[in-house]
């Protein structure tokens, strides 16, 4: 039987695809597509409105806010840091990805503003961006992971980061965890194809942006959680269905899996559990 976690994000999710969610995007041109149909894949609904004319009238209709910084340029951090202060004065979720942190002085300077300037609900990253934003240091080759650390390392890491920035911190990789600071929940859904494909962790932001967006503040550690074992899900069931014929079918396959996501399947197939 489903854990009181898997059970309560089957719940979320339903309520995502009842409420439909407006989840604003400032992210990379590189997986918007990709984010923009996963969010319609889940139930929710998807905006890119990245000029700084009307980020913040944006982000204020919004029920969630997606910030990635995976193709930084001047203008749009303008946009990120306005968008971040309207969803700060009304409450809505700041979901950040610091895709390729510790890469540039530029990407670092960035990542370090928003965490500074805005309230963010959740950062997700990968070992090495969580790593730099800890202040720890580590080897980054882009948007790549150096992924060595043991799950005890990432446990002690995710809650560290938490702390500092009052947030919850989602580190993904070969085992994901996330945690509020105290709790750490750990996920074990995933298949080493999705470290083939480009966006995979970009549309995860995307669906923990989708299932806070339906939430409430004291879930949204489960909602981190959460949208990083979905997109496991969908790799696990994507490569049952299309594993056979490459890296594009499998890439297609991960948003037909979101689309099709039930409560029974979810109930059966998750794997969430405190650390």
């Amino acid at each position: 039987m489903a854990n009181i976690y898997v059970q309560r994000l089957a719940q979320i999710a339903q309520a995502v695809r009842a409420q439909r969610p407006l989840v604003h995007h400032i992210t990379n041109y590189v997986t918007v597509n990709d984010c923009a149909n996963i969010a319609l894949a889940m139930g929710a609904s998807p905006v890119m409105a990245d000029d700084i004319s009307e980020a913040a009238e944006m982000a204020g209709a919004a029920q969630a806010l997606v910030l990635n910084i995976g193709t930084l340029n001047a203008r749009t951090v303008e946009a990120m840091l306005a968008a971040g202060r309207r969803a700060n004065e009304k409450g809505i979720p700041i979901i950040l990805d610091p895709v390729g942190a510790g890469a540039t002085a530029f990407r670092n300077r960035t990542a370090e503003k928003l965490l500074e300037q805005l309230k963010i609900a959740v950062v997700r990253g990968n070992l090495s961006e969580i790593k730099f934003l800890r202040g720890l240091g580590a080897e980054t080759r882009g948007v790549d992971a150096a992924d060595q650390d043991g799950v005890p390392e990432r446990i002690e890491l995710a809650k560290e980061l938490a702390r500092t920035f009052n947030c919850v911190a989602a580190i993904t990789g070969a085992t994901d965890v996330a945690s509020d600071g105290e709790k750490v929940l750990r996920v074990d859904n995933g298949c080493a194809q999705l470290s083939g494909v480009t966006g995979t962790g970009c549309m995860s932001t995307t669906l923990v942006a989708g299932l806070c967006g339906a939430a409430r503040p004291e879930d949204y550690l489960l909602c981190a959680a959460g949208g990083v074992a979905l997109m496991g899900l969908a790799g696990e069931l994507s490569l049952e269905r299309e594993g056979g014929k490459g890296f594009g079918h499998f890439h297609m396959g991960i948003i037909d899996a979101i689309g099709r996501m039930d409560e029974k399947m979810l109930l059966e197939r998750v794997k969430i559990d405190e650390a």
